[in-house]
């Protein structure tokens, strides 16, 4: 009995078997096939929705307003009153100056029909007189000379008709020139002064009927009041605003596309707005401006996608990106967005790609989005490679997984 203890002892040694190592965990990911398609190439950037015209309305004078006609919210046209202002010492400026312009012209008309032809005709009644007067001195000097020739007078007589026909002329000089002054120089200027004082009228009242205008304060453009920044009672001037009009009609998305990017993008190509939780339908419009500048600071270029907003969906302020077609690639491998992982603010990134052998391995890749939730593959995926879309995510490179496809791609 004794021998048999050893031996069983060997027996049970011999018997057993070294502890078995556990199974490998499978990782189960959902895989695609990457695709052919002829793709849009697009190109995104960041972008914020601004109004097509704004404007800040401000009074143009100092008064109180006394009540409003619009406020905040409300849909208005052009020229539309929105507010009114105290207008008493506007009214009497007004009043004033209409009463100097009716002054100006009642002395315009006094100078043009009453004054003037009665001082002109009493200077041609002095040059007629002046002329006779001429006339007989020269027939005097005449008569002496032929006597004073013929030894009948002293030649003191023929000196003093010398001198009165010199005087005679003299005055018949004088009494032309008045006339020529009140016809040609007096009249006129005293004409145009008449005239001018009215013109000045004229313009002091045009001033003081503008000043009244400006009592009442009217949109320059049809729009929506988004900004109210007075009240009744308030007092309005030059440097406040009362009211901030856009029109939203047509919505202005600005994007900021980086300096590279932008070389390929001109006015006339299609584009597209959307935000980020893409709770409403992508609005799509036109580029209508590619700044000629590069912000020094982001190095990019400002671009204008105009979009028609007629329900006003798109309100002044929202963020979000717009898509710029800028061509088409064909036979392009795409695949689901959700199956790269891309490097911040890059085109690079990382997809999952698996073999034959069901072995997950780490792809670096290049690519760019496009619409529809998908990118094209630039560098890094050929055609009928099979990616993971789901599951990748921190999969050590050369996991062994199981593959569940989406829909029928990727199915083995």
């Amino acid at each position: 009995m004794k021998r048999l203890f050893p031996v069983l002892t060997v027996f049970l040694v011999g018997c057993t078997h070294p502890e078995e190592a556990p199974p490998k965990t499978l990782v189960t990911v959902k895989v695609v096939r990457a695709e052919t398609a002829d793709v849009q190439l697009t190109i995104q950037a960041p972008a914020t929705i601004f109004p097509r015209e704004q404007a800040n309305i401000s009074a143009r004078i100092t008064a109180p307003i006394l009540n409003l006609k619009a406020r905040k919210g409300d849909n208005i046209t052009a020229r539309q009153l929105l507010a009114v202002l105290e207008s008493k010492d506007a009214e009497a400026q007004h009043a004033e100056a209409s009463a100097n312009l009716a002054d100006a012209e009642a002395s315009l008309q006094k100078t043009s029909a009453g004054t003037l032809p009665t001082d002109i005709e009493r200077a041609r009644g002095q040059l007629q007189s002046a002329e006779a007067a001429r006339s007989q001195a020269q027939k005097n000097y005449d008569r002496r000379k032929d006597l004073f020739s013929q030894g009948a007078i002293p030649n003191r007589d023929l000196l003093a008709s010398e001198t009165e026909l010199s005087q005679a002329k003299t005055a018949y000089d004088v009494a032309k020139r008045t006339l020529d002054l009140l016809e040609q120089q007096s009249g006129k200027t005293d004409v145009r002064i008449a005239e001018s004082r009215v013109q000045q009228a004229k313009a002091r009242q045009s001033f003081a009927a503008a000043q009244l205008q400006f009592t009442e304060l009217r949109s320059p453009l049809n729009g929506t009041i988004t900004e109210q920044f007075m009240y009744p009672g308030d007092m309005a001037k030059p440097d406040m605003p009362v009211f901030t009009v856009m029109d939203l009609s047509i919505a202005i998305a600005r994007a900021q596309v980086p300096e590279p990017d932008a070389r390929r993008i001109a006015r006339g190509q299609p584009c597209m707005f959307s935000t980020p939780d893409q709770q409403r339908e992508s609005a799509k419009g036109t580029i209508t401006i590619v700044n000629q500048a590069v912000d020094p600071a982001r190095r990019t270029v400002e671009v204008w996608c105009e979009i028609p907003n007629p329900q006003r969906s798109l309100k002044a302020g929202i963020f979000g990106s717009v898509t710029v077609s800028i061509g088409k690639a064909e036979h392009a491998i795409v695949l689901p967005d959700s199956a790269v992982q891309f490097k911040e603010g890059s085109s690079k990134g990382a997809a999952v790609v698996v073999d034959q052998q069901h072995v997950a391995h780490i792809r670096e890749i290049e690519a760019t989005p496009i619409p529809g939730g998908k990118v094209q593959i630039v560098r890094g995926i050929e055609a009928g490679e099979t990616v993971v879309i789901e599951g990748g995510y921190g999969l050590p490179d050369g996991t062994q997984v199981t593959l569940a496809t989406a829909g029928a791609e990727g199915r083995k």
